[in-house]
This record gives structure tokens, sequence and C-alpha cells, in this order.
């Protein structure tokens, strides 16, 4: 069977995502830091009036923060915590495109060569002579990571309206 993901790029890697777990792409603003986050939660934006948790995910790989381009966009996904749904914008370098990937087109994950935690990864997808890391959405964030981002958020929504 084939799925949609959506491709998009961080530090030269491609990454792939399930399209029904993107609600939309974003050209990337200003975030607001939040103190006493982890490095990789960039901060928090005003999304129509709801705060979201921005989450850098070079930063949380391990490649460092990302600088903001021309390019640079924020995915906003939504991710399970327990039984709920949660929305969060993902910092990439740039989208690439939305792509049918069949089930068996995706191989098991390598336990070597990539910087991404084997448990954070689907598998690996062969897209035209390219492979894309499919990634496993709801385990990128833990739990206590996304309950902190959206305490965090929750504290500075009164600020967040001054923009």
């Amino acid at each position: 069977m084939n799925h949609q993901y959506l491709t998009f790029f961080i530090r030269g890697e491609e990454y792939a995502v399930g399209i029904l777990r993107v609600k939309e792409i974003i050209e990337y603003e200003t975030v607001t830091r939040v103190p006493s986050t982890p490095a990789y939660v960039r901060g928090v934006i005003n999304l129509r009036g709801a705060v979201l948790p921005v989450v850098d995910l070079a930063a949380k790989f391990g490649h460092g923060s990302t600088e903001p381009a021309r390019t640079t966009c924020i995915v906003v996904v939504e991710t399970r915590l327990g039984g709920e749904l949660l929305t969060v914008g993902l910092l990439a370098d740039a989208v690439s495109e939305v792509v049918d990937i069949a089930d068996e087109a995706i191989e098991p994950p390598p336990s070597f060569g990539t910087h991404v935690r084997v448990d954070f990864l689907i598998g690996m997808a062969k897209l035209d002579g390219r492979l894309a890391l499919v990634l496993e959405i709801d385990r990128i964030l833990s739990p206590a990571e996304v309950q902190l981002a959206i305490e965090a958020a929750a504290e500075t929504e009164p600020a967040a309206d001054v923009a």
C-alpha cells in the first residue's frame, strides 16, 4: 500500500513524515525563546492565536542549532501524547515535496551511518535514487519534553499577543 509523505531537508539529509500528520507549512518567523526548555526547543510562536512550541530537529539530532535562512520553514505537525493529539512546529532547512511511498519501499533503519536515533525512525525510503529517513513523529519528542514545551508556551501566552 502507498502512503503520502512530506519530505524536507535538515543539514543536507532528507527526511519524510506522514502527510496525514502535517497540518501546514509556514514561513520561518521569529520564535520567542522560553527559559528552562532544552536547547532544541527553539521556543514558541503565535499561530492564529494558538501558542505553538517549535522544535529544532537539527539540534535534537545533535547537529547544533539551525541558523535561519531564506528557505527555513516550520512544518506544523500533530504528535500523539498519551491519547491526545498535540500540535508542534518542526524547524526544517527546506521543504522538498510530497511523495507516494509504498510500504515495501521502506526498509528498516540502519543501525549506523545516520545521526538520528534508530527509535526516531520508521525506516529508510528509496526515492528516485536517493534515500529519505522516515520519521516516527510520535517518538521524537518524549511526553515529558512535549509537556515541558506546552507548559512553557502556556506561561508565555499573555506575552505572545504583543507581537
